[in-house]
């Protein structure tokens, strides 16, 4: 079996873990317990609390101690472990502790996800840049199919969506222990402060002021990542409440209708290497802002009857440009700016603040924003429009800070990663 399809088959049960219960938790949540949406967001808010201390953690005991597939490995079958019991919790505030926990495993292998592709692919003396892209898209593929097999299944509102997930994670983690092996890069490296023995070098990355900007766009851009996770399928589940929009195809299959973001992923990946060769990561990631804008503007006014399905089919297909011009571009750029010895910690450290900070703060505002401003007296019923409008303010306020804060100067036509030294070398600290 070739390097790309092992790797590739990594990247689809990675995303299929996710796919199987991120989008559809908010129906299990709100149509079949009927619990509250305050306690939603905190719900959503576990994986930013996992991710504000586990990536980086998880990243530097990969780059110091732990082969990084192995470490991978025993973390996804614990995370399908936890997955199988969810479905036995009846209260929402041990719900919140179990999906947390399963949050503590998962979270990581994100940023290791990267971390063991980046290193198999350079070991193979491939370009990341190049040949990461196409790998990375079957990732967002074996989301596609964990949604479609989840709605196809009848599971959008049940129990077993968790299952799914869980099978798939226990076969994920077994299948880690037969990669390529992921030595720890800086196993050897003579360890010459408190810094570095506890492997924290790749913080010093927030001594640079454009990465420090960059870290801070990720964590408000990873804000808005989670509004749309959180919010979008139960969305369209509520206009199951109006007589004229019961049984049109959108209410009764959403996650189908919501894959179609990730379907128009996979195209936008593909473009990505072109995307940041021609006009730079600043550029690139003031596309995926103005994108967020649109995603969430046409949600504002989409109807699950024509025409406005269109709108909701639009904002799926800008949501491709939304997602990957800022995460994917994003942690190529991290990848070209570090050091070998720190770059496991370093995409911990983006994680950290992607799904770590930012989605503590989209889903913990967001909740409570929701449940004051735009949920009517009964407790229930949302004023939807209202809540994507004020969603899609934001992504524009983001968009007009960063072109203001962001100083990045892109080389035309040449790759980041040949255009400058590392900002951190082994050697500093």
């Amino acid at each position: 079996m070739s390097t790309k399809l092992r790797l590739t088959i990594l990247s689809f049960l990675q995303f299929f873990i996710w796919g199987s219960w991120l989008i559809t938790i908010g129906a299990y949540w709100f149509q079949t317990k009927q619990w509250s949406g305050a306690q939603f967001g905190a719900i959503f808010s576990t994986m930013g609390i996992a991710s504000i201390f586990m990536p980086s953690l998880m990243g530097i005991v990969a780059d110091k101690w732990v082969n990084a597939e192995k470490l991978y490995g025993a973390l996804h079958i614990l995370g399908g472990l936890v997955l199988c019991t969810i479905p036995m919790v009846t209260d929402p505030g041990m719900f919140f502790w179990v999906i947390l926990l399963n949050m503590i495993f998962y979270m990581p292998t994100l940023a290791l996800s990267i971390a063991v592709s980046y290193s198999v692919l350079k070991r193979e003396g491939l370009d990341v840049v190049k040949d990461y892209p196409p790998i990375r898209v079957w990732g967002t593929i074996g989301f596609i199919v964990a949604m479609w097999t989840v709605s196809l299944l009848g599971f959008e509102k049940s129990a077993s969506q968790f299952y799914v997930a869980a099978a798939a994670a226990i076969l994920l983690g077994v299948y880690s222990f037969t990669l390529p092996k992921c030595p720890p890069p800086s196993k050897d490296t003579p360890s010459r402060s408190l810094v570095d023995v506890l492997g924290l070098k790749s913080f010093a990355l927030l001594r640079d002021t454009k990465m420090l900007t960059f870290f801070l766009f990720a964590l408000l851009l990873g804000a808005a990542l989670q509004l749309t996770n959180a919010y979008g399928d139960t969305f369209l589940h509520d206009f199951d409440k109006v007589p004229a929009y019961k049984d049109t195809f959108a209410v009764k299959y959403p996650a189908i209708i919501m894959s179609i973001s990730q379907i128009s992923e996979t195209l936008f990946i593909l473009a990505i290497p072109f995307f940041l060769r021609r006009f730079g990561i600043k550029q690139v990631m003031l596309f995926s802002m103005i994108a967020w804008v649109l995603r969430f503007g046409l949600l504002a006014f989409g109807t699950p009857d024509f025409p406005g399905i269109s709108l909701i089919v639009l904002s799926c297909i800008v949501y491709g440009m939304a997602f990957d011009f800022f995460n994917i571009s994003g942690s190529l750029f991290v990848e070209t700016q570090t050091a070998s010895s720190i770059r496991a910690s370093a995409q911990g450290l983006f994680m950290m603040m992607t799904n770590g900070f930012g989605a503590v703060l989209g889903s913990s505002v967001s909740g409570v924003v929701i449940e004051k401003y735009f949920t009517a007296a009964d407790g229930v019923t949302k004023d939807w429009q209202g809540i994507w409008l004020s969603f899609a303010g934001y992504a524009l306020v983001i968009a007009v800070l960063f072109v203001i804060l962001f100083k990045h100067k892109h080389v035309p036509q040449e790759v980041e990663e040949t255009a400058q030294e590392p900002l951190l070398s082994v050697e500093q600290a």
